[in-house]
């Protein structure tokens, strides 16, 4: 059997990859932090710790859910490429993150606009560490891992918008540039309490700038750089490849979501049942919404729509998740629902290839949420003390900081993102090439493909049938 010659861009990530390794043994262990031997100082709490632990478990499972969710909904040629793209966050970020990720988004501010990443470079520091200011009953460690998970699927978010005609090596490249460049800073910017959004009055509960904002621009950029797939400029009918891969995708990504907004209160407390609350009564009625909607505009109900609507809930409550009402989500499920299917419809005359409408859905769902977030947020449900106070209650002054953070974001994550897009097709081609596209990804990215039940996989001599179990 002949190998193929090696090349400096299937060399390189192993190499990266084995002198990480290497440089993480000499990272000296350390005793966790002991919160006893401090006198009127943090106490750990055993129900913080459960529930954190779980929320951590219940966001990481959103990235398999995701992956289900895009993955249904693309050409059967491009079913498996598109879900790698979701999942290999998991493995890429998983590792940053310990490097450096975590520094640069919660290390100590430099001038409230990113992190030391000196401050727990190779994790160094985190588990002897007192716990985040903002989370003092749990370790610091906990910390990190919970906000972890965010880091990994908000790349994987951007995936929907390039589906189907980029190329594995590039997307890789991507979450790594993406991860450092926009997502760090802007968690800092919004989550360290020396960030300068922060700072300025800005209240994000869960990620709906951090998250969904920065992933939805990203998403635009994207497609612009990619440019139109051969399908899209023939205006090709391509039916979704699997309708109840999008189901399951759906529900684990809801039943997630309330670790992802819940857990988000650090705590096992008042204020996380008040976000699980909203979190479920926003994606209800915006599920509805969505699927109403395209029913008063002669279409019929259908699962995609309640699935997609459903999921524009959880984005657009996700800033305000424990600042607003549980009957206020209803409210703000609906009006994001019917905003980012009015801006799909638009999409789709347009000449824009948002493969899975990324953009109008996170992007545009993250920027509704912001805004309601600063027209329904109320004192008398999170109860913090110089919390958020909405315009809807008398304080019109909160909606402009939050419309103002809004416009940050959003010109901030788009132009770098664009940046990053055309810096990755400088060194290497971002797309695939027009007979691979034809392919499609599954095969010529991958040698892998599902047909009717059956895996394909290469063994060595082409593509060779396997039954799947």
């Amino acid at each position: 059997m002949s190998m193929k010659k090696l090349s400096i861009q299937s060399v390189l990530p192993f190499v990266v990859l084995i002198a990480v390794a290497l440089a993480a043994a000499f990272v000296a262990p350390e005793a966790d932090f002991d919160p006893t031997k401090i006198a009127d100082g943090p106490q750990y709490n055993s129900s913080d710790i459960g529930w954190v632990l779980v929320s951590t478990a219940l966001v990481f499972l959103m990235t398999p859910g995701l992956a289900f969710f895009y993955g249904g909904m693309v050409n059967r040629k491009n079913v498996i490429s598109t879900m790698i793209k979701s999942v290999v966050a998991a493995g890429v970020v998983g590792v940053l993150w310990i490097v450096v990720g975590f520094s640069l988004s919660f290390g100590d501010s430099i001038g409230g606009f990113i992190g030391d990443p000196r401050t727990f470079l190779f994790f160094k520091g985190v588990k002897s560490h007192a716990p985040w200011p903002l989370a003092n009953t749990i370790p610091l460690t906990l910390f990190s891992l919970f906000q972890l998970m965010f880091a990994i699927i908000t790349p994987g978010l951007v995936v929907g918008a390039v589906a189907e005609r980029i190329r594995f090596t590039a997307y890789v490249m991507f979450i790594i540039l993406f991860s450092l460049l926009v997502y760090a800073p802007v968690a800092h910017w919004s989550w360290h309490p020396e960030g300068f959004l922060a700072k300025m009055g800005v209240w994000d509960f869960a990620g709906g700038t951090v998250v969904h904002i920065t992933a939805g621009c990203a998403a635009l950029a994207g497609a612009l750089v990619l440019k139109r797939r051969k399908s899209h400029e023939q205006k090709a009918e391509i039916p979704p490849a699997n309708v109840p891969y999008v189901l399951i995708g759906t529900g684990l990504l809801w039943f997630g979501w309330f670790g992802f907004n819940a857990g988000s209160a650090v705590g096992s407390t008042p204020l996380a049942v008040n976000a699980f609350g909203t979190t479920n009564t926003a994606a209800a009625a915006a599920g509805l919404a969505w699927m109403f909607f395209d029913v008063m505009k002669g279409k019929k109900p259908s699962v995609l729509g309640f699935c997609i609507g459903a999921v524009v809930g959880l984005v657009a409550i996700t800033p305000g998740a424990g600042y607003v009402g549980i009957p206020q989500s209803i409210i703000i499920g609906v009006v994001g629902a019917i905003i980012s299917n009015i801006a799909v419809s638009i999409k789709q005359k347009s000449s824009l290839d948002d493969t899975l409408d990324v953009f109008p859905c996170h992007g545009i769902g993250g920027m509704v949420g912001m805004l309601l977030t600063g027209v329904f947020a109320n004192q008398l449900i999170h109860g913090i003390k110089d919390g958020p106070e909405g315009w809807f209650y008398g304080n019109f002054s909160f909606f402009l900081i939050q419309a103002k953070a809004m416009l940050i974001v959003v010109v901030y994550s788009f132009t770098v993102s664009f940046l990053i897009f055309k810096f990755i097709d400088f060194i290497l081609p971002i797309r695939v090439s027009a007979k691979d596209e034809e392919e499609g990804l599954d095969a010529s990215q991958h040698d892998e493909k599902y047909v009717q039940g059956t895996l394909l996989v290469n063994s060595g001599n082409g593509l060779e049938e396997k039954q799947n179990s």
